[in-house]
């Protein structure tokens, strides 16, 4: 909606321009009239519409042309003015003004006309029959107001008129010569109409019509107020109301209803509400709100997104297969103006055996475009309506910026959920396997992809110690003497060699010496093809010496030539290197047997815990009380935690004597 209002008054001399505005400024009819009022500006406060206007007198005694042409250029409506008693001030509205306000004004953008007929206290008839096939003539005519400036007749309501024709136009709603709604007004409204049907049923229950006017109105339809809404569309339209709810013709009925009686202003309200601009195309502020995202920091859904996805995942996927068929995705995104998933997400995230995408695959997407481009994921919220659904303030609402990861390095614990893992390799070393053996496709699947709907991102969920992590892969593109920093910039870095070519490792020694020797970002050395015969390779050192030589995990085997799909404990372990940077340990699983994962548990068991408090406060303090020593429970459990040291002491003892 606009700041403000600019209301321009022309006319023929002697019409009573000037003494409209001050009757409208002092109530009272002046004494003394002069040849021109200077621009007036009423608050927002005292306007019907809370919007300050201005009112803008013309007098062609004071003024040029030119200073005319500039006030058209600059006026938001334009009053034209005519004398009721006087026939030729009529006839210079369609002779003069209408033509030289089209003149000066654009094309595109169409200035709404008010007729306005002073001096009605001179006459005894009014002056309608002759303005009707004029208004009928020209469309940019809102309305006709007859007044009289001397009885202050109609005066408020005349520029009551004029800030509604800025405000709430009826020139891109409506087209009269059809006697219908403008296409752009259609498909506004038809958004609106799917967003407000929350299960998708093609109709707007009790339920919905109430929250649908909450949301635009802040208060619900009395139950008898809604059945008389309901008749009405009956009454005039056959399917208008199917199974005692309005269908989208009946809903686009009541509007062209409403703008035909004059109450157009209730269909602005709903499409402002929504988010539409005086253009009928949703406003930037809308679809971009303010968010602020501090350096070294990401950006990803909070729990009340999700929620809200998963009720749109819901509510389009019909046949109930947790997956969304081709037809059931338009469906999905038939009120954004663009398909904005392409062939390539499903090779981006996990589909099921017919290629469609599953419930998973669809939240990673959604994930993924959060994290690497928030921005666009605030403009998808836009269009399914996210702040009207969720009764938030806007999409932004629905976005977490994590902390600096500086900070979660010195904490040595993070409370993100989504990993950046960026794959690094030769040509031909196996990085697009790697990537879609995270989405569970073996080789024979991966040779049906077609190479224009290659994807060079693959994200999913893994389980590090029972908490869900989305792990994000991106293959770099294999050129590393031009690497960008968003190349570098990730979580965790994947070195890929294929074990069956001899110069295949070398690549990844230099990348790793050249951008990762000296930073603090965890790497893994993956051989890939392992189902293949190993070669050795031509470097100075084996792939396992090279990776001790640089405190790094020894090179994990992986293939996808599988007749089931991958394993994906190769993953489970990059998820978890990238959440404890500051652990280099040899192992990074979650299996509950090796040494690190019983070393995990008993540090996190609460017995422990008892013991080692205990035994802190022992030292601190010097002394025990003597509730302590005679306790046999204190005793029992400080002989328990000696003995699980003891134990654990020699499993680590063990662990690293094995690794030397």
């Amino acid at each position: 909606m606009r700041k403000d209002v600019r209301i321009l008054l022309v006319g023929e001399p002697k019409v009573g321009k000037t003494s409209l505005i001050m009757s409208l400024v002092s109530e009272e009819f002046p004494d003394v009239v002069p040849y021109r009022a200077e621009e007036i500006t009423i608050p927002a406060d005292v306007t019907p519409e809370r919007v300050p206007t201005h009112i803008v007198d013309y007098s062609d005694a004071e003024q040029t042309d030119e200073q005319l042409f500039q006030e058209i250029a600059k006026a938001n409506v334009i009053c034209i003015v005519y004398s009721v008693n006087n026939k030729k001030s009529i006839e210079k509205v369609t002779s003069y003004w209408i033509p030289l306000i089209t003149e000066n004004t654009d094309k595109d953008s169409r200035v709404p006309l008010i007729l306005v007929g002073n001096k009605s206290d001179l006459v005894d008839h009014s002056s309608m029959e002759t303005i009707l096939p004029i208004m009928n003539q020209y469309c940019e005519i809102e309305t006709c107001v007859e007044c009289s400036a001397k009885n202050l007749k109609n005066i408020s309501e005349l520029f009551y008129y004029a800030q509604k024709a800025v405000l709430h136009p009826t020139g891109p709603l409506y087209c009269p010569e059809k006697k219908d709604m403008k296409p752009l007004c259609v498909k506004a409204l038809t958004r609106i109409f799917k967003v407000s049907d929350l299960d998708n049923d093609g109709i707007l229950n009790d339920n919905e019509l109430n929250f649908f006017q909450r949301t635009c109105f802040n208060t619900p339809l009395e139950p008898q107020a809604l059945e008389d809404v309901k008749n009405v569309v009956r009454k005039n339209l056959i399917d208008g109301v199917f199974d005692n709810g309005l269908t989208l013709k009946g809903f686009l009925f009541l509007h062209t209803l409403f703008i035909q009686r004059g109450r157009h202003e209730t269909t602005w309200t709903v499409l402002r509400r929504f988010g539409y601009d005086d253009d009928l195309e949703l406003n930037q502020d809308y679809l971009f709100p303010p968010l602020k995202i501090p350096p070294d920091c990401t950006t990803e859904l909070n729990h009340n997104a999700y929620l809200f996805l998963q009720s749109v995942f819901d509510k389009h996927d019909k046949d109930r297969d947790c997956a969304l068929s081709p037809e059931e995705l338009k469906d999905l995104f038939d009120i954004f103006p663009y398909m904005p998933w392409g062939p390539d997400v499903n090779n981006t995230v996990c589909t099921n055996d017919e290629g469609w995408i599953t419930y998973q695959g669809y939240l990673s997407q959604w994930t993924l475009t959060t994290y690497l481009d928030v921005q666009r994921c605030l403009e998808y919220l836009g269009y399914l309506g996210y702040s009207i659904v969720a009764e938030q303030e806007s999409q932004a609402a629905g976005i977490t910026v994590t902390r600096d990861k500086k900070i979660d390095l010195q904490k040595k614990q993070t409370q993100r959920s989504v990993f950046q893992c960026n794959i690094f390799g030769d040509i031909a070393s196996g990085k697009s396997g790697f990537l879609q053996g995270f989405l569970g496709r073996n080789l024979m699947r991966q040779k049906t992809i077609k190479e224009e709907h290659k994807s060079y991102y693959a994200i999913s969920t893994t389980y590090v110690y029972g908490q869900e992590k989305y792990l994000l892969l991106h293959e770099v593109f294999p050129d590393f003497e031009y690497l960008s920093d968003a190349d570098l910039a990730c979580d965790i870095v994947c070195l890929v060699y294929d074990v069956s070519n001899p110069y295949s490792f070398e690549y990844c020694t230099k990348v790793f010496k050249q951008y990762f020797m000296d930073s603090k970002t965890p790497c893994m050395m993956i051989a890939a093809k392992s189902d293949l015969p190993e070669v050795k390779q031509a470097y100075g050192c084996s792939p396992l010496e090279f990776c001790r030589r640089h405190k790094m995990p020894p090179p994990q085997s992986f293939t996808c030539n599988t007749t089931a799909e991958p394993c994906r404990d190769i993953y489970t372990k990059l998820t978890t290197m990238a959440m404890h940077p500051h652990a280099r340990l040899r192992c990074m699983c979650t299996c509950n047997r090796c040494t690190f994962c019983l070393c995990q548990n008993f540090l996190n068991s609460e017995l422990l815990q008892t013991v080692r408090a205990k035994l802190y406060a022992v030292v601190l303090r010097r002394q025990l009380s003597q509730a302590d020593l005679t306790s046999s429970t204190f005793w029992l459990r400080a002989s328990v935690g000696a003995s699980v040291f003891a134990v654990l002491g020699f499993a680590m003892y063990r662990a690293l004597l094995k690794t030397r």
